[in-house]
């Protein structure tokens, strides 16, 4: 009851993922994704420690093919998992366990991977990156709530959507976008204002953390303040 999409984005290095379902609080649990390492979706029956294993082995240089066949390998809990990994040379690689009892699957394109269970129509995937693909112009988080957008025109899941989350990682240890629809009855309309919204103030924020000397003091709150100050004087 989920479909998603990771990439990487050959021109910046970036990786974003994309992910929603009927399901509550998604970006709390099935996306994963390092700078300059890779990214990893874990989902159906979703067990976060995938995604965090999985990013620890491809930052030991093994491929995304490499990775996936070490997150199943031995695992008796396998076959109800679905995992997709991208790694830093835009390889991607997906597993769908034996135990996913619905219409499942994947579709892979230059970098990025689209994948989903649990799915109304067997087009969805592909679907989804035609959505990445046909929106070259746009900036990487409308891209990918492009393609949550197409996977739902194509049929979606077969569960009615509440939670959709979007997660990009530049050069940095800290997301430069991590952001979360947990619940709502419009979960792609939410998230694709959400990420607008944000997008014009994330390298603000981002400065804040590298470099907080550099940030000038928002000249409203100095204002409050100083009134604030007064009226108790």
């Amino acid at each position: 009851m989920t479909f998603s999409i990771a990439a990487r984005d050959p021109e910046t290095g970036a990786f974003g993922l994309a992910v929603t379902t009927s399901g509550l609080a998604v970006g709390s649990r099935c996306p994963h994704a390092r700078a300059g390492v890779g990214a990893v979706m874990s989902q159906h029956r979703t067990d976060p420690r995938l995604g965090m294993l999985g990013l620890d082995l491809l930052a030991r240089g093994l491929s995304a093919e490499e990775t996936l066949a070490a997150l199943v390998a031995g695992r008796a809990d396998a076959a109800w998992r679905e995992i997709a990994v991208v790694d830093n040379a835009g390889r991607t690689a997906a597993f769908h366990g034996s135990e996913i009892y619905s219409l499942h699957g994947n579709a892979t394109r230059e970098g990025a991977i689209a994948l989903g269970n649990i799915l109304a129509d067997e087009a969805v995937p592909g679907a989804m990156l035609d959505g990445f693909f046909g929106t070259m112009a746009d900036p990487l988080e409308l891209r990918l709530v492009t393609a949550l957008e197409a996977g739902l025109a194509a049929g979606g899941e077969l569960g009615t959507l509440q939670t959709a989350a979007l997660l990009i990682v530049r050069d940095d240890p800290f997301p430069w976008m991590d952001l979360r629809i947990d619940r709502s009855q419009a979960p792609l309309e939410d998230l694709r204002a959400l990420a607008m919204a944000y997008a014009p103030a994330a390298d603000g924020i981002r400065q804040t953390a590298v470099a907080p000397e550099t940030v000038p003091n928002n000249a409203e709150m100095v204002r409050r303040h100083a009134a604030l100050i007064a009226a108790r004087s």
